[in-house]
């Protein structure tokens, strides 16, 4: 089931004394569309993920909290519990690959969390099961979850009123609740938008499952997009988002790495891996034409890898 107007509502009290109301800014690149870049970039945190994660800790008893927080995620997620664990003076620890970027565990240690490298399928164990062997804490699921989708939700609530004529939204897919917690809102204020997911091609089973009309696994490639792009999508996060979303667009990695290169030139925004593929899909015209959001999801990229990737990019 999708999340309601009234949680979105009590979720945009809940993080209002921890995340910010973001800009939404013209894009000042050439596109077949009007493109406009919700930075959420520009999060505490560096990504949306601090919305989703303060619902969830504001949502929880004293009771559980006190045990500390728990979390699986490649960075992103795994610094929003951080950061909430830091400000109530609890234990956050993290569960992440260990493909992840050293520049987000690195920010998580700043914050006092404490970091677990293990495989990627390890990893992926964990959110299945929300538990990891010795640790009792109270588990926050990066995207599987209603309170965090309402978080994400909130987003929504702002683009309505920052841009009420808005025709498209692409939004980063990595494991949903980012995509579902927003067009949840959408369908039920603004029903006529479109939207969309953005995938990365080295790891897009939402597209392949959308294809196939049920879940199915693809093949994955570690890249410099490594806030979204999996093996498999959830079950219940492929239904929840064949009831919402107009489908999934794939991007290439030349094409997400000419978005990065081009927001930071035209707009002076570092824009991660993950928030460049909204960016490429909403540039390249496949979302349809007139106003065109691109969810800027986070700007966490280690600034060596940053500049590598946009010194390969062809002029």
């Amino acid at each position: 089931m999708p999340v309601t107007l009234s949680q979105v509502e009590e979720a945009r009290k809940n993080i209002a004394p921890i995340a910010l109301r973001t800009p939404l800014i013209p894009f000042h690149g050439e596109a077949p569309a009007a493109v406009y870049l919700k930075l959420e970039s520009l999060q505490p945190i560096g990504s949306f993920k601090i919305r989703g994660a303060a619902n969830v800790v504001a949502r929880t008893s004293h009771e559980k909290l006190a045990r500390g927080l728990l979390t699986a995620s490649a960075g992103n997620m795994a610094q929003g519990v951080a950061f909430c664990a830091r400000r109530l003076g609890i234990p956050a620890t993290i569960v992440a690959p260990d493909t992840a970027p050293q520049t987000k565990i690195r920010a998580v240690e700043r914050m006092g969390g404490k970091a677990i490298l293990v495989p990627f399928a390890d990893w992926w164990r964990t959110f299945e099961t929300r538990t990891y062997p010795g640790v009792d804490a109270t588990f926050i699921h990066a995207f599987d979850d209603l309170d965090v989708m309402a978080g994400n939700g909130t987003i929504a609530l702002e683009l309505l009123e920052d841009l009420p004529g808005m025709d498209a939204v692409v939004i980063p897919w990595g494991g949903g609740g980012l995509s579902c917690g927003i067009a949840a809102v959408l369908r039920q204020l603004a029903p006529k938008v479109r939207i969309y997911a953005a995938e990365i091609e080295t790891g897009a089973p939402l597209a392949a499952s959308w294809a196939a009309g049920e879940p199915r696994s693809v093949e994955y490639r570690p890249s410099f997009v490594d806030g979204i792009g999996s093996k498999v999508v959830f079950a219940n996060m492929f239904e929840r988002a064949r009831g919402l979303l107009d489908g999934s667009l794939v991007m290439t990695l030349p094409e997400a790495a000419r978005a990065m290169k081009l927001v930071a030139e035209r707009n002076r925004i570092i824009a991660e891996g993950a928030s460049a593929c909204a960016v490429a899909a909403a540039m390249s015209g496949r979302a349809g034409s007139g106003k065109v959001v691109a969810i800027v999801s986070g700007g966490n990229i280690d600034l060596e890898k940053f500049a590598h990737v946009v010194k390969e990019v062809e002029s």
